[in-house]
């Protein structure tokens, strides 16, 4: 089966996503949630290089068609702060239904990896699907301050991937949300890289922060999170 965009079922309407079946034929179900881009194919290599690791990966289109190109980052601003959080955790939460089910998916959990506002998202969708995740991998992305969800749900395995210099998601405030989770029992290890910034492992990164080396650690580190579930 090959890598393509599908549609799956979401309370009684449809939603659509790139899904990449595990090439060895099936394998660990991971939701890889986009940044704020929506779903560009640098998401969907995101996808592909999982499948390629053994897993079958899907990404929904949060946006529902709609995304922004690299040199659009005011389309990119707006699609994300008009994306109704309702809507999203119901495709989310679809997502993992679909996932779950399908035959190339061969887990009764799944993974989640997200990346900048995805990377927020990651966190927020394994608090509200609780044991439905058993290991999440957020890159430079968080929900901070008000924007931070019941984290009683949340019984996944968090290893997160941050940068040094990131005006966006601060590197003292997400060290913060880390203590705060580990006072609350959480398993969670976030990594913050140095020399980097946001977007450090986006190879099609338009802010010029690609970090090779950093982008390398952090997937390894992916890889072997995920092969935990």
């Amino acid at each position: 089966m090959e890598s393509q965009m599908i549609e799956f079922p979401v309370n009684g309407t449809t939603a659509g996503g790139y899904l990449a079946p595990a090439q060895s034929g099936s394998g660990p179900g991971i939701l890889v949630l986009q940044e704020w881009w929506g779903l560009v194919p640098q998401i969907k290599g995101v996808c592909d290089r999982l499948s390629e690791q053994g897993f079958t990966a899907l990404a929904p289109d949060l946006y529902h068609g709609e995304f922004a190109q690299h040199t659009e980052m005011d389309k990119a601003g707006e699609l994300m702060s008009s994306l109704p959080p309702d809507r999203a955790a119901r495709d989310m939460g679809a997502a993992i239904d679909h996932l779950l089910a399908l035959d190339t998916c061969s887990s009764s959990q799944v993974g989640v990896v997200g990346f900048c506002m995805g990377g927020m998202l990651t966190l927020m969708v394994s608090a509200i699907e609780s044991d439905r995740v058993s290991v999440a991998a957020p890159y430079y992305g968080a929900p901070l301050g008000d924007g931070a969800p019941d984290w009683s749900g949340l019984t996944a395995k968090v290893e997160g991937h941050f940068a040094a210099h990131d005006d966006f998601f601060p590197p003292e405030a997400i060290k913060d949300l880390e203590s705060e989770l580990r006072e609350l029992g959480k398993d969670v290890n976030f990594h913050i890289y140095d020399g980097t910034g946001h977007a450090f492992a986006n190879e099609e990164d338009a802010l010029g922060t690609f970090d090779a080396s950093a982008a390398t650690q952090a997937w390894e580190r992916t890889i072997s999170l995920l092969n935990q579930i």
